[in-house]
């Protein structure tokens, strides 16, 4: 759809959105962080007059009904098409059901998602879909899209804009919103089908996702982000070295994330305010005293950004900050992580600071980080004789095998998750022995096994050396010698054997045994970022109490995902599961093997993914630890023995409760790979019940030594 704004109209919804951005922003505070008395979030809508919502619910009755006749045809140009239409459906349908109206406004708003979801189904039919571009005029082209997750199968919705209905660049910006507790689908669509701002530069695109609602982008809002930009470059031409990362407050906090974690995704990345970690911030912002415990201060290192400074040498960054903004924190954090790296490594932190100016973008520096990137951009003339440097010289941190590769580096085990470990590549490197045939590495933490993936066109010699300098480590030689593959590219893959760096054959089998590898890795939370199933119990359990605590935690977890990821979770009965079931999905198991009867298949299923976990009328079991089971409940992760490519989890959701829902610093895994609980605790905003014990499986999946837990808060 395009939509034509008068220049004044454009003001006067902008300043709006900026002034709703400021409130969400610093809506969390001291008040919020008394566990006693959670805000709702969602918050509570306004009631709606009995007139309106039957005025509505027969408007949408058409669209229903459209969208059904639709959902039936099997043309798969419909079936593709029609997301494009539900997310009209979906939004106002939720608003009606779910209290989700905040203003009077926002009953026009949602008749006019339904007339243009109407709009769009008779369009879909007639293959006329008006609004993938517009007719050439000078006013932006605004739109939104919408696509089928691959988490849960729900329809979730973008934002589209160009400045002008030009043919676009090639390049785009994805722009992740600011905190926003009152903006569900309803206010997301409509603001993103009437507002251009933040207008994009010259003939750039910018794509706005929707990020799962409030979680600045992380977990769910993560792949939703990466999933609308994956359909934007299906629907537009977009150059894929042409996407930069860019975001305020929130979406700042999520530009970091995205940056740090993703490096070769982008040729650049702006954030601006926000967060770039969690225990410094809620401090500084919320006013918060933390005492975690010792696992939780681990699990930081999956997302806070200070840990993966090095990465942005790979992806150019231009940090943004009002000067008396308190946000202004997360780049002055980043800013010092960079610099207090080792001389040969450290970098200033690029940091545009606007005088005078709280939590907002100066039209100034705008103009000035719309400058700098282009400048950036891989298409201008400035950088033609360097567009290789990024990609020939890389320095990639991590501390999870989830986010394991830069630019056809990848890390593919570790000797510890959630301990940092760097490796240094640099090719074609003229001040070595071979000169530009050699491939210099070094290793600075525990990187146990990496390959190397370059096309002919990045090669300049079919005979290479790798040259592998290990910080930890000794070396069975200097230098290996390698030949390129038939085709002239390289693939090469070094494990470390016996305590020594060796060349892997590309016919030798994989390593014997379970082992932690990329998106095989845990923690529980991982589960819930591919395609996941729940389980759900069809008996009665090993006692009441335990029943009451699975159900309490089933509901729980079902409503959540939706109210806060914005989805709908896939559930079925073990009855119900079928052979392509186990292959497909993460399988969330609810209950215990009596209740549940995939629970009892797993624990009993033997092979190389045998659960280390026991599980009975009597006890639960795992290495040395040993509870009542009529009081304990295990949740945990593992590859499912009966697909192990896959997990299976018990009686888990995402990690983070109500009380973390309230500042977005806080939304990052609570609990490990597995937690015993005690369910004579009852369940708060916080945690499931009294943690009795918690750990990390070891890199092959095997129970650690049960820690003594004293002072749970250290490890």
């Amino acid at each position: 759809m395009q939509t034509h704004l008068g220049a004044v109209r454009r003001i006067l919804v902008g300043l709006v959105l900026i002034g709703s951005c400021i409130r969400g922003a610093f809506a969390d505070g001291p008040a919020d962080n008394q566990i006693e008395n959670i805000r709702a979030v969602p918050p509570p809508g306004i009631e709606v007059p009995a007139e309106v919502r039957e005025s509505l619910s027969k408007a949408l009755e058409p669209l229903k009904k459209s969208i059904e006749e639709l959902l039936a045809s099997k043309d798969p140009r419909i079936q593709s098409q029609l997301p494009d239409a539900e997310i009209f459906y979906r939004a106002v349908s939720l608003a009606l059901n779910e209290n989700g109206f905040f203003e009077p406004a926002d009953f026009d708003r949602a008749k006019e998602l339904i007339d243009e979801g109407i709009r769009r189904c008779e369009a879909i039919r007639k293959d006329q879909r008006y609004w993938t571009f517009g007719q050439g005029s000078k006013e932006p082209y605004i739109t939104v899209r919408g696509f089928r997750s691959k988490l849960d199968g729900t329809v979730q919705p973008y934002g589209v804009v160009l400045p002008s209905n030009s043919v676009p660049s090639g390049r785009a910006d994805v722009w992740c919103r600011g905190r926003s507790e009152k903006g569900l689908e309803l206010q997301f669509l409509s603001t993103r089908m009437k507002n251009p701002d933040p207008l994009p530069d010259g003939t750039v695109m910018m794509i706005h996702p929707f990020g799962r609602y409030c979680n600045a982008n992380k977990l769910a809002g993560e792949i939703d982000t990466l999933e609308a930009l994956e359909h934007a470059m299906s629907q537009y031409p977009i150059d894929p070295k042409r996407v930069a990362i860019r975001g305020f407050s929130m979406g700042g906090a999520a530009a970091w994330h995205l940056a740090v974690h993703y490096p070769d995704r982008w040729f650049a990345a702006t954030p601006g305010a926000g967060f770039s970690e969690t225990p410094d911030f809620l401090k500084v912002f919320q006013s918060e005293t933390l005492k975690p415990y010792w696992f939780e201060e681990k699990l930081w290192t999956m997302h806070d950004c200070p840990v993966w400074v090095r990465n942005l040498r790979i992806v150019p960054t231009i940090a943004y900050s009002g000067q008396i903004d308190k946000q202004k924190q997360a780049a002055d954090i980043m800013a010092k992580a960079s610099w207090e790296l080792p001389e040969e490594e450290r970098f200033e932190l690029t940091h545009i600071v606007a005088p005078k100016t709280a939590h907002s973008i100066s039209p100034e520096a705008k103009k000035e980080i719309d400058r700098r990137l282009r400048i950036l951009d891989p298409a201008s003339d400035r950088l033609s004789k360097n567009r290789g440097k990024r990609e020939n010289n890389i320095s990639f941190t991590t501390t999870t095998l989830r986010y394991n590769r830069a630019f056809g580096v990848t890390v593919d085990a570790l000797e510890n998750h959630h301990e940092p470990a760097t490796i240094h590549a640099r090719f074609s490197s003229i001040e070595s022995d071979f000169g530009s045939n050699e491939i210099s590495i070094v290793i600075d933490g525990g990187i146990t096994q990496f390959t190397l993936d370059r096309d002919a066109s990045q090669l300049e010699s079919n005979q290479l050396y790798v040259r592998i300098v290990d910080t930890e480590k000794a070396v069975v030689k200097d230098v290996f010698s390698i030949n390129t593959r038939s085709d002239g590219s390289l693939r090469a893959t070094f494990r470390v054997k016996e305590g020594f760096w060796d060349i892997v054959s590309p016919i030798e089998p994989p390593p014997a045994g379970l082992l932690k590898k990329h998106l095989l890795q845990g923690p529980i939370d991982d589960a819930l970022l591919a395609p996941f199933l729940f389980v759900k119990p069809t008996a009665k359990g090993l006692n009441p109490k335990i029943d009451q605590w699975v159900q309490s935690e089933f509901d729980r977890a079902v409503r959540e995902w939706h109210r806060q990821m914005r989805g709908d979770v896939r559930i079925k009965s073990s009855e119900e599961l079928t052979s392509a079931d186990f292959e497909k999905y993460h399988l969330i198991l609810w209950g215990d093997p009596k209740s549940n009867p995939t629970i009892a298949k797993v624990l009993e299923a033997t092979g190389i993914a045998k659960l280390p976990l026991r599980w009975d009328e009597q006890r639960i079991e795992l290495g040395g630890l040993k509870l009542d089971s009529e009081t304990h409940v295990p949740l945990m992760i593992y590859p499912n023995p009966l697909a192990p490519d896959n997990y299976v989890v018990f009686n888990s959701s995402f990690t983070y409760r109500e009380y973390d829902y309230l500042n977005n610093a806080r939304q990052v895994p609570k609990l490990p790979d597995w937690a015993m609980i005690d369910i004579t605790t009852p369940p708060n905003g916080r945690w499931p019940g009294k943690i009795v014990q918690a750990d990390f499986f070891d890199e092959a999946w095997k129970v650690k030594p049960i820690r003594p837990w004293a002072d749970p808060t250290k490890p």
